[in-house]
Protein backbone atom coordinates (compact mmCIF):
# COMPACT_ATOMS: atom_id res chain seq x y z
CA UNK A 1 0.00 0.00 0.00
CA UNK A 2 1.16 3.56 -0.96
CA UNK A 3 2.72 5.75 2.03
CA UNK A 4 1.31 8.92 2.55
CA UNK A 5 2.87 11.83 4.11
CA UNK A 6 2.29 15.51 3.97
CA UNK A 7 5.01 18.42 3.05
CA UNK A 8 4.66 22.39 2.78
CA UNK A 9 6.04 23.52 -0.95
CA UNK A 10 6.68 26.86 -1.77
CA UNK A 11 4.29 27.97 -5.09
CA UNK A 12 7.70 30.14 -6.18
CA UNK A 13 10.44 28.08 -6.39
CA UNK A 14 9.94 24.79 -5.48
CA UNK A 15 11.39 24.40 -1.98
CA UNK A 16 9.86 21.70 0.10
CA UNK A 17 9.55 22.02 4.10
CA UNK A 18 8.21 19.59 7.03
CA UNK A 19 6.59 23.01 8.16
CA UNK A 20 4.86 25.73 7.08
CA UNK A 21 7.35 29.13 6.53
CA UNK A 22 6.11 32.44 6.48
CA UNK A 23 9.15 33.29 4.18
CA UNK A 24 10.85 31.06 1.79
CA UNK A 25 14.45 30.63 2.60
CA UNK A 26 15.64 29.25 -0.80
CA UNK A 27 13.95 32.27 -2.66
CA UNK A 28 13.02 34.98 0.08
CA UNK A 29 9.36 34.28 -1.28
CA UNK A 30 6.39 35.92 1.56
CA UNK A 31 3.42 33.84 2.17
CA UNK A 32 4.70 31.10 -0.77
CA UNK A 33 4.09 27.85 1.03
CA UNK A 34 0.93 25.12 0.54
CA UNK A 35 0.64 21.96 2.08
CA UNK A 36 0.62 19.09 -0.46
CA UNK A 37 0.22 15.42 -0.17
CA UNK A 38 2.84 13.28 -1.42
CA UNK A 39 2.56 9.84 -2.70
CA UNK A 40 5.31 7.57 -2.62
CA UNK A 41 4.36 4.68 -5.22
CA UNK A 42 5.72 1.27 -5.14
CA UNK A 43 7.59 2.29 -8.55
CA UNK A 44 9.57 4.91 -6.39
CA UNK A 45 10.64 2.65 -3.84
CA UNK A 46 12.13 -0.02 -6.09
CA UNK A 47 14.21 3.01 -8.06
CA UNK A 48 16.17 3.13 -4.65
CA UNK A 49 18.03 -0.60 -5.70
CA UNK A 50 20.99 -0.71 -6.14
CA UNK A 51 20.94 -2.51 -9.42
CA UNK A 52 21.71 0.46 -11.88
CA UNK A 53 23.94 0.32 -14.38
CA UNK A 54 27.20 2.34 -14.44
CA UNK A 55 28.10 5.18 -16.32
CA UNK A 56 31.85 5.65 -16.96
CA UNK A 57 33.38 8.94 -17.40
CA UNK A 58 35.17 9.59 -20.90
CA UNK A 59 37.20 12.78 -21.67
CA UNK A 60 35.52 15.54 -23.20
CA UNK A 61 37.68 15.61 -26.25
CA UNK A 62 36.49 12.05 -26.70
CA UNK A 63 32.75 13.11 -27.84
CA UNK A 64 32.16 14.50 -31.43
CA UNK A 65 29.64 17.44 -31.39
CA UNK A 66 26.47 17.57 -33.41
CA UNK A 67 25.44 19.91 -36.07
CA UNK A 68 22.21 22.49 -34.75
CA UNK A 69 19.91 21.71 -36.92
CA UNK A 70 17.05 24.29 -37.19
CA UNK A 71 13.89 24.75 -38.70
CA UNK A 72 12.47 28.39 -39.52
CA UNK A 73 9.21 29.39 -38.15
CA UNK A 74 8.48 31.74 -41.00
CA UNK A 75 8.37 34.59 -38.93
CA UNK A 76 12.19 36.32 -39.37
CA UNK A 77 11.60 38.21 -36.20
CA UNK A 78 11.05 34.70 -33.74
CA UNK A 79 13.82 32.90 -35.93
CA UNK A 80 16.19 36.22 -34.66
CA UNK A 81 15.08 36.18 -31.08
CA UNK A 82 15.20 31.74 -31.12
CA UNK A 83 18.76 32.39 -32.35
CA UNK A 84 18.26 31.20 -36.11
CA UNK A 85 15.00 28.96 -35.71
CA UNK A 86 13.67 26.12 -33.94
CA UNK A 87 16.34 23.75 -33.01
CA UNK A 88 15.62 19.84 -33.54
CA UNK A 89 14.74 18.40 -30.10
CA UNK A 90 14.27 21.62 -28.03
CA UNK A 91 12.42 22.63 -25.47
CA UNK A 92 10.98 25.84 -25.47
CA UNK A 93 8.67 27.89 -22.78
CA UNK A 94 6.57 30.51 -24.06
CA UNK A 95 4.73 32.94 -21.29
CA UNK A 96 2.62 35.59 -21.43
CA UNK A 97 -0.43 37.27 -20.04
CA UNK A 98 -4.20 36.26 -20.74
CA UNK A 99 -5.05 37.31 -23.91
CA UNK A 100 -1.84 38.37 -25.00
CA UNK A 101 -1.97 36.19 -28.53
CA UNK A 102 0.49 33.55 -27.33
CA UNK A 103 -2.34 30.92 -28.65
CA UNK A 104 -2.62 32.94 -32.20
CA UNK A 105 0.93 32.92 -32.48
CA UNK A 106 1.61 29.06 -32.22
CA UNK A 107 -0.89 28.23 -34.54
CA UNK A 108 0.35 30.38 -37.31
CA UNK A 109 3.90 28.61 -36.45
CA UNK A 110 2.41 25.18 -36.48
CA UNK A 111 1.06 26.46 -40.10
CA UNK A 112 4.18 27.97 -41.47
CA UNK A 113 6.40 24.94 -40.80
CA UNK A 114 4.08 22.95 -43.21
CA UNK A 115 5.66 20.49 -45.05
CA UNK A 116 8.68 19.67 -42.74
CA UNK A 117 6.23 17.24 -40.94
CA UNK A 118 3.09 16.23 -38.58
CA UNK A 119 2.63 18.99 -35.82
CA UNK A 120 0.60 17.68 -32.42
CA UNK A 121 -1.23 20.67 -30.79
CA UNK A 122 -2.41 19.32 -27.93
CA UNK A 123 -4.63 21.69 -25.59
CA UNK A 124 -6.24 21.51 -21.83
CA UNK A 125 -7.26 24.53 -22.19
CA UNK A 126 -9.34 24.82 -25.68
CA UNK A 127 -12.10 22.63 -27.15
CA UNK A 128 -11.29 21.42 -31.04
CA UNK A 129 -13.96 23.87 -32.00
CA UNK A 130 -12.77 27.09 -30.62
CA UNK A 131 -9.05 25.78 -32.17
CA UNK A 132 -10.77 25.52 -35.20
CA UNK A 133 -12.68 28.86 -35.73
CA UNK A 134 -9.32 30.61 -34.56
CA UNK A 135 -7.62 28.71 -37.25
CA UNK A 136 -10.56 29.91 -40.15
CA UNK A 137 -10.09 33.40 -39.05
CA UNK A 138 -6.46 33.11 -39.49
CA UNK A 139 -6.66 31.34 -42.77
CA UNK A 140 -5.06 28.07 -41.69
CA UNK A 141 -5.48 25.21 -44.16
CA UNK A 142 -2.87 22.60 -42.93
CA UNK A 143 -3.48 18.95 -43.02
CA UNK A 144 0.11 18.05 -41.18
CA UNK A 145 -1.67 19.93 -37.97
CA UNK A 146 -2.87 16.88 -35.27
CA UNK A 147 -5.24 18.23 -32.86
CA UNK A 148 -5.46 16.48 -29.54
CA UNK A 149 -7.75 17.91 -26.38
CA UNK A 150 -5.87 15.84 -23.22
CA UNK A 151 -4.88 16.97 -20.21
CA UNK A 152 -3.66 13.43 -18.60
CA UNK A 153 0.15 13.16 -19.88
CA UNK A 154 0.08 9.55 -20.29
CA UNK A 155 -2.24 10.08 -22.87
CA UNK A 156 -0.87 12.99 -24.30
CA UNK A 157 2.90 10.75 -24.14
CA UNK A 158 1.24 7.73 -25.89
CA UNK A 159 0.73 9.97 -28.42
CA UNK A 160 3.29 11.71 -29.07
CA UNK A 161 5.61 7.97 -29.29
CA UNK A 162 3.11 6.73 -31.95
CA UNK A 163 2.89 9.54 -34.27
CA UNK A 164 6.47 10.85 -33.83
CA UNK A 165 5.46 14.49 -35.05
CA UNK A 166 8.21 17.75 -35.89
CA UNK A 167 6.79 19.94 -33.19
CA UNK A 168 4.47 19.21 -30.53
CA UNK A 169 2.54 22.26 -28.67
CA UNK A 170 1.57 22.48 -25.12
CA UNK A 171 -1.40 24.11 -24.07
CA UNK A 172 -1.11 25.16 -21.31
CA UNK A 173 1.57 23.13 -19.36
CA UNK A 174 -0.81 24.08 -15.61
CA UNK A 175 -3.90 22.19 -16.87
CA UNK A 176 -1.84 18.91 -17.35
CA UNK A 177 -1.79 16.51 -14.63
CA UNK A 178 0.16 13.15 -13.55
CA UNK A 179 -2.27 10.05 -12.20
CA UNK A 180 1.49 9.20 -10.51
CA UNK A 181 0.61 12.59 -8.17
CA UNK A 182 -2.00 12.90 -5.45
CA UNK A 183 -1.45 17.02 -6.17
CA UNK A 184 -4.14 19.29 -8.08
CA UNK A 185 -2.93 20.11 -12.19
CA UNK A 186 -1.38 23.41 -11.97
CA UNK A 187 0.56 22.66 -9.03
CA UNK A 188 4.70 22.87 -8.31
CA UNK A 189 5.26 19.00 -8.18
CA UNK A 190 2.62 18.79 -10.97
CA UNK A 191 4.25 21.03 -13.40
CA UNK A 192 7.49 20.03 -11.99
CA UNK A 193 6.81 16.09 -12.80
CA UNK A 194 4.99 16.54 -15.97
CA UNK A 195 7.60 18.90 -17.59
CA UNK A 196 10.61 16.26 -16.75
CA UNK A 197 8.18 13.97 -18.41
CA UNK A 198 7.45 15.71 -21.60
CA UNK A 199 11.82 16.76 -21.89
CA UNK A 200 12.24 12.65 -21.82
CA UNK A 201 9.97 12.02 -24.14
CA UNK A 202 10.83 14.80 -26.97
CA UNK A 203 14.73 14.39 -25.93
CA UNK A 204 14.75 11.00 -26.90
CA UNK A 205 13.10 11.27 -30.34
CA UNK A 206 14.24 14.49 -31.03
CA UNK A 207 11.41 16.60 -31.58
CA UNK A 208 10.72 20.16 -30.36
CA UNK A 209 8.59 21.07 -28.01
CA UNK A 210 7.35 24.80 -27.56
CA UNK A 211 5.33 24.47 -23.68
CA UNK A 212 2.86 27.70 -22.97
CA UNK A 213 3.05 28.71 -19.64
CA UNK A 214 0.41 31.03 -17.61
CA UNK A 215 2.22 34.38 -15.59
CA UNK A 216 1.96 35.41 -12.32
CA UNK A 217 0.55 39.35 -11.32
CA UNK A 218 4.15 39.79 -11.29
CA UNK A 219 4.89 38.76 -15.15
CA UNK A 220 6.79 35.68 -14.49
CA UNK A 221 6.29 32.12 -15.16
CA UNK A 222 3.65 30.29 -12.72
CA UNK A 223 4.84 27.54 -10.75
CA UNK A 224 8.49 26.72 -9.99
CA UNK A 225 11.68 28.44 -11.06
CA UNK A 226 12.85 25.25 -11.41
CA UNK A 227 11.14 24.80 -14.80
CA UNK A 228 12.90 27.79 -16.47
CA UNK A 229 16.08 26.10 -15.69
CA UNK A 230 14.78 22.73 -17.27
CA UNK A 231 13.58 23.99 -20.51
CA UNK A 232 16.29 25.14 -23.36
CA UNK A 233 14.50 28.43 -23.85
CA UNK A 234 12.84 30.53 -22.23
CA UNK A 235 10.57 32.81 -24.19
CA UNK A 236 8.03 36.32 -22.46
CA UNK A 237 5.21 37.54 -25.01
CA UNK A 238 4.92 41.10 -23.94
CA UNK A 239 2.70 44.24 -24.59
CA UNK A 240 -0.42 46.14 -23.17
CA UNK A 241 -3.66 43.57 -24.53
CA UNK A 242 -5.11 47.16 -25.58
CA UNK A 243 -2.64 48.08 -28.08
CA UNK A 244 -1.65 46.14 -31.49
CA UNK A 245 1.84 45.81 -30.55
CA UNK A 246 4.01 42.83 -29.21
CA UNK A 247 7.35 42.18 -28.22
CA UNK A 248 8.80 38.80 -28.06
CA UNK A 249 11.66 38.52 -25.34
CA UNK A 250 14.19 36.25 -24.51
CA UNK A 251 15.14 35.59 -21.82
CA UNK A 252 17.09 32.44 -21.79
CA UNK A 253 18.59 30.62 -24.70
CA UNK A 254 20.65 27.84 -24.99
CA UNK A 255 21.44 28.13 -28.54
CA UNK A 256 21.77 31.56 -29.01
CA UNK A 257 22.35 35.28 -27.22
CA UNK A 258 19.34 36.08 -24.81
CA UNK A 259 17.73 39.53 -24.62
CA UNK A 260 16.84 39.72 -28.27
CA UNK A 261 13.37 40.83 -28.58
CA UNK A 262 11.22 40.79 -31.89
CA UNK A 263 8.19 42.67 -32.58
CA UNK A 264 5.18 41.82 -34.05
CA UNK A 265 1.51 43.44 -34.34
CA UNK A 266 -1.27 41.98 -33.78
CA UNK A 267 -3.86 42.46 -36.29
CA UNK A 268 -7.26 40.67 -37.80
CA UNK A 269 -5.15 38.18 -39.48
CA UNK A 270 -3.05 37.39 -36.51
CA UNK A 271 0.76 38.14 -35.67
CA UNK A 272 2.84 40.11 -37.99
CA UNK A 273 5.99 40.84 -37.62
CA UNK A 274 7.24 43.73 -37.21
CA UNK A 275 11.02 44.52 -39.35
CA UNK A 276 12.09 47.91 -38.27
CA UNK A 277 11.26 48.51 -34.97
CA UNK A 278 12.94 51.95 -34.50
CA UNK A 279 10.70 53.27 -36.97
CA UNK A 280 7.96 52.16 -35.10
CA UNK A 281 8.65 53.30 -31.56
CA UNK A 282 9.35 56.96 -33.05
CA UNK A 283 6.71 57.23 -36.05
CA UNK A 284 4.02 59.45 -33.72
CA UNK A 285 6.49 61.88 -32.80
CA UNK A 286 5.20 65.31 -32.58
CA UNK A 287 7.12 67.88 -34.53
CA UNK A 288 9.55 69.19 -31.89
CA UNK A 289 8.25 69.06 -28.17
CA UNK A 290 9.27 70.10 -24.72
CA UNK A 291 10.35 67.24 -23.17
CA UNK A 292 10.93 64.43 -25.50
CA UNK A 293 13.84 62.69 -27.19
CA UNK A 294 15.04 59.91 -29.17
CA UNK A 295 17.66 57.31 -27.46
CA UNK A 296 19.46 54.48 -28.26
CA UNK A 297 19.06 50.86 -26.74
CA UNK A 298 20.72 47.56 -27.00
CA UNK A 299 18.55 44.42 -27.43
CA UNK A 300 20.25 41.82 -27.62
CA UNK A 301 22.78 42.22 -30.91
CA UNK A 302 20.12 45.05 -31.94
CA UNK A 303 20.23 49.08 -31.50
CA UNK A 304 16.80 49.93 -31.45
CA UNK A 305 15.95 53.61 -31.30
CA UNK A 306 12.58 54.91 -28.74
CA UNK A 307 11.47 57.62 -27.63
CA UNK A 308 11.75 58.94 -24.12
CA UNK A 309 8.98 61.73 -22.83
CA UNK A 310 9.17 63.53 -19.49
CA UNK A 311 7.34 65.85 -17.66
CA UNK A 312 7.60 68.21 -15.13
CA UNK A 313 4.95 69.67 -12.79
CA UNK A 314 4.93 71.93 -9.40
CA UNK A 315 4.28 69.25 -7.00
CA UNK A 316 0.88 70.14 -4.56
CA UNK A 317 2.39 67.99 -1.62
CA UNK A 318 5.27 68.21 0.79
CA UNK A 319 6.64 65.15 -0.67
CA UNK A 320 7.33 65.43 -4.70
CA UNK A 321 6.07 62.48 -6.97
CA UNK A 322 8.35 60.49 -9.15
CA UNK A 323 7.30 57.73 -11.50
CA UNK A 324 8.65 55.97 -14.01
CA UNK A 325 7.46 53.54 -16.42
CA UNK A 326 10.02 51.46 -18.72
CA UNK A 327 12.62 52.39 -16.70
CA UNK A 328 14.08 51.76 -13.06
CA UNK A 329 12.36 53.85 -10.46
CA UNK A 330 15.54 53.75 -8.85
CA UNK A 331 17.71 54.81 -11.71
CA UNK A 332 15.42 57.64 -12.01
CA UNK A 333 15.74 58.55 -8.43
CA UNK A 334 19.54 58.69 -8.67
CA UNK A 335 19.90 61.00 -11.99
CA UNK A 336 17.43 63.84 -10.41
CA UNK A 337 19.82 63.47 -7.20
CA UNK A 338 22.74 64.42 -10.14
CA UNK A 339 20.94 67.02 -11.85
CA UNK A 340 20.70 68.98 -8.70
CA UNK A 341 24.47 68.69 -7.05
CA UNK A 342 25.95 68.67 -10.62
CA UNK A 343 23.57 71.09 -12.57
CA UNK A 344 21.97 73.09 -10.15
CA UNK A 345 18.58 72.24 -11.42
CA UNK A 346 16.32 72.06 -8.37
CA UNK A 347 13.60 69.53 -8.67
CA UNK A 348 12.79 69.08 -4.78
CA UNK A 349 9.28 70.89 -5.43
CA UNK A 350 8.68 69.38 -9.08
CA UNK A 351 6.75 66.20 -9.64
CA UNK A 352 8.59 63.90 -12.24
CA UNK A 353 7.26 61.38 -14.68
CA UNK A 354 9.14 59.96 -17.02
CA UNK A 355 7.88 57.09 -19.85
CA UNK A 356 9.43 55.26 -22.99
CA UNK A 357 7.00 55.33 -25.98
CA UNK A 358 6.08 52.06 -26.96
CA UNK A 359 5.79 49.75 -23.85
CA UNK A 360 9.33 48.72 -24.30
CA UNK A 361 11.29 48.41 -20.55
CA UNK A 362 15.03 49.42 -20.89
CA UNK A 363 17.34 48.46 -18.42
CA UNK A 364 20.64 49.48 -19.53
CA UNK A 365 22.61 52.79 -18.57
CA UNK A 366 23.27 54.28 -22.06
CA UNK A 367 20.20 56.18 -21.59
CA UNK A 368 20.92 57.98 -18.82
CA UNK A 369 21.90 61.14 -20.49
CA UNK A 370 18.90 61.06 -22.20
CA UNK A 371 16.55 60.72 -19.03
CA UNK A 372 18.74 63.91 -17.30
CA UNK A 373 18.07 65.92 -20.95
CA UNK A 374 14.29 64.98 -21.46
CA UNK A 375 13.91 65.64 -17.35
CA UNK A 376 15.66 69.09 -17.86
CA UNK A 377 14.17 70.07 -21.84
CA UNK A 378 10.45 69.70 -20.23
CA UNK A 379 11.67 71.48 -16.59
CA UNK A 380 12.86 74.64 -18.78
CA UNK A 381 10.59 74.17 -21.52
CA UNK A 382 13.28 73.96 -24.11
CA UNK A 383 12.69 71.61 -27.12
CA UNK A 384 15.50 69.26 -27.73
CA UNK A 385 16.17 68.85 -31.47
CA UNK A 386 14.00 66.70 -33.57
CA UNK A 387 16.76 65.30 -36.07
CA UNK A 388 18.94 64.59 -32.37
CA UNK A 389 19.97 61.09 -30.82
CA UNK A 390 21.46 61.28 -27.18
CA UNK A 391 23.18 58.06 -25.78
CA UNK A 392 25.61 58.04 -22.58
CA UNK A 393 25.47 56.46 -18.88
CA UNK A 394 25.98 59.11 -16.66
CA UNK A 395 28.13 58.63 -13.14
CA UNK A 396 27.67 59.84 -9.64
CA UNK A 397 29.57 62.99 -10.17
CA UNK A 398 28.39 64.00 -13.33
CA UNK A 399 30.67 62.59 -15.99
CA UNK A 400 29.02 61.12 -19.36
CA UNK A 401 31.18 57.23 -19.57
CA UNK A 402 31.50 55.35 -22.08
CA UNK A 403 29.43 52.67 -23.62
CA UNK A 404 29.62 49.59 -25.58
CA UNK A 405 28.63 49.06 -29.55
CA UNK A 406 28.82 52.81 -29.97
CA UNK A 407 29.05 52.42 -33.72
CA UNK A 408 26.39 50.26 -34.30
CA UNK A 409 24.07 52.67 -32.50
CA UNK A 410 25.08 55.33 -34.57
CA UNK A 411 24.64 53.28 -37.86
CA UNK A 412 20.56 52.98 -37.07
CA UNK A 413 20.66 56.40 -36.31
CA UNK A 414 22.02 57.37 -39.72
CA UNK A 415 19.81 54.89 -41.33
CA UNK A 416 16.79 56.48 -39.25
CA UNK A 417 17.65 59.92 -40.80
CA UNK A 418 19.38 61.69 -38.00
CA UNK A 419 21.35 64.53 -38.52
CA UNK A 420 23.59 64.92 -34.83
CA UNK A 421 23.86 62.52 -31.93
CA UNK A 422 25.26 63.74 -28.68
CA UNK A 423 27.93 60.66 -27.35
CA UNK A 424 30.51 60.28 -24.54
CA UNK A 425 34.23 61.84 -25.23
CA UNK A 426 35.11 59.10 -24.66
CA UNK A 427 33.96 56.91 -27.30
CA UNK A 428 33.83 59.62 -30.34
CA UNK A 429 38.09 59.39 -29.62
CA UNK A 430 38.12 55.47 -31.13
CA UNK A 431 35.47 55.66 -33.62
CA UNK A 432 36.63 53.90 -36.66
CA UNK A 433 33.86 54.19 -39.36
CA UNK A 434 33.26 58.06 -40.85
CA UNK A 435 29.06 58.93 -40.46
CA UNK A 436 27.28 61.23 -41.75
CA UNK A 437 26.19 62.31 -38.28
CA UNK A 438 27.19 65.55 -36.60
CA UNK A 439 28.96 63.74 -33.64
CA UNK A 440 29.41 65.77 -30.61
CA UNK A 441 31.23 64.36 -27.73
CA UNK A 442 30.71 64.90 -24.26
CA UNK A 443 32.64 64.61 -20.88
CA UNK A 444 30.07 65.64 -18.38
CA UNK A 445 26.53 66.47 -18.28
CA UNK A 446 26.86 70.21 -17.88
CA UNK A 447 28.66 70.37 -21.75
CA UNK A 448 25.39 68.47 -22.46
CA UNK A 449 23.19 71.07 -21.38
CA UNK A 450 24.76 73.35 -22.83
CA UNK A 451 24.42 71.60 -26.26
CA UNK A 452 21.06 71.81 -26.23
CA UNK A 453 20.70 75.53 -24.96
CA UNK A 454 19.71 74.69 -21.27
Amino acid sequence: MAKNKTVFVCNECGYESSKWLGKCPACNSWNSFFEQKVVETKSNLLDKSDNKKMNVPQTLNSYQAKETIRTSTGFGELDRVLGGGLVKGSLILLGGEPGIGKSTLILQICDKVQGEGKVLYVSGEESAEQIKLRADRLGINNEDILFLGETDIDIVNQAILSLTPKLVIIDSIQTMYSEELSAAAGSVSQVREITSQIMRVCKSRDITTIIIGHVTKDGTIAGPRVLEHMVDTVLYLEGERYFSYRILRGVKNRFGSTNEIGMFEMQEQGMTEILNPSDILISEREDNPAGSCIVSCMEGTRPVLVELQALTAQSVFGFPKRTANGVDFNRLALLIAVMEKKAKIMLGNQDVYLNVVGGLKISEPSVDLGMILVTASSYKNVPIPKDMVIIGEVGLTGEVRRINLIEKRLKEAEKMGFKSCIIPESNKKVLKDKFKLDIIGVRNVNEALKRIGI
